[in-house]
């Protein structure tokens, strides 16, 4: 029987070990050729787009010659104003994209050796440059789609007699949240947070093209997709496929979530819920990719995207909240 794919070595094409046998000044080579990768790794100013730009070595800076900006290899990104080290970035992403079920930022601090703020912040904000990348996409061809409640959790009381009916709203904390999943089969995962399933017909009008086959379960809401698509249906307490009617995907994301979330995390606020689900849903449509690609993907987005707007500085706010 053929081995899976994580265990060959064709999974492994990086390492924390070669990463920091390389050293920093390979680090910093390795970021300048993806965020100028159409320049040869060359530096080109962010504000013209010029590249008369000579280097301050110094000081790991470059100026434009036109219009005489000063800006640093992740100026404008959102790892701008970073002051970890280039090795221990690329060595933070590359556990990141390891870890298939996700990575605690406490685990992360400890490998990196940094405090758990530092990686708290870090690993947010790799999620939101994942997020980025399904960011408007629209799914086509057959696609699934399914609901998956998280959080909320009431502990039962010690005495029986004091205990309550969890089940009641009066008793709900108001933190549970359904995370919404459209998977197109061999295409991508897009997620939603949402109070209720039911929301997921909304999304699926909005996200989903009209040629597409959709696959639900029995939840009677999914019958509204009816009047707009060609669907399919399965009813998972008489059987979880047939004839080729199943949510088996979905579900494999929802199971990697659902590990990430109790087995890493031990609870995720509902705030940000959405970007757990994202990232959960990164990891599983490249779950067939080797390590350093997915690790050179991560850095990319990272370089593309723009500054966050909610973690630069987040705990610098929550201090003077």
């Amino acid at each position: 029987m053929a081995a899976h794919f994580l265990l060959l070595a064709a999974a492994r094409t990086l390492s924390l070990r070669e990463i920091y046998k390389s050293g920093e000044e390979a680090a910093y080579e390795t970021f300048k050729r993806i965020r100028w990768a159409e320049n040869a790794g060359e530096a080109a100013c962010p504000r013209c787009g010029s590249v008369e730009v000579y280097e301050i070595t110094s000081r790991r800076k470059f100026k434009c010659a036109a219009c005489y900006h000063q800006f640093s290899v992740t100026s404008g990104t959102i790892f701008a104003s970073r002051k970890m080290a280039f090795v221990d970035l690329l060595a933070a992403v590359c556990i990141c994209v390891n870890a298939v079920k996700g990575l605690s930022a406490l685990q992360l601090s400890r490998d990196l050796d940094c405090q758990y703020k530092t990686a708290f912040v870090l690993s947010h904000k790799l999620r939101e440059a994942l997020a980025a990348e399904v960011a408007g996409h629209t799914l086509d061809g057959e696609v699934e789609i399914d609901g998956a409640y998280f959080g909320g959790h009431i502990r039962p009381a010690n005495f029986k007699e004091d205990r309550v009916d969890r089940r009641l709203s009066e008793h709900q904390t108001g933190t549970r949240r359904v995370v919404v999943a459209l998977r197109q089969r061999q295409g991508r995962t897009l997620t939603f947070v949402r109070p209720t399933e039911a929301h997921g017909v909304d999304i699926a009008s909005k996200v989903v093209s009209r040629e597409s086959v959709i696959y639900a379960d029995e939840a009677s809401h999914w019958d509204n997709l009816s009047a707009g698509y060609i669907m399919g249906r399965i009813n998972h307490s008489e059987a979880y496929s047939a004839d080729g009617a199943n949510t088996n995907q979905v579900e494999s994301f929802f199971s990697r979530l659902r590990r990430m979330v109790n087995g890493q995390h031990h609870g995720v606020s509902p705030k940000y819920l959405h970007q757990y689900a994202s990232h959960a849903g990164w990891l599983e449509d490249h779950r067939r990719r080797s390590n350093g690609d997915n690790a050179r993907a991560a850095v990319a987005n990272a370089m593309a995207h723009p500054v966050s707007r909610n973690w630069a500085g987040y705990w610098q706010r929550n201090a003077v909240a």
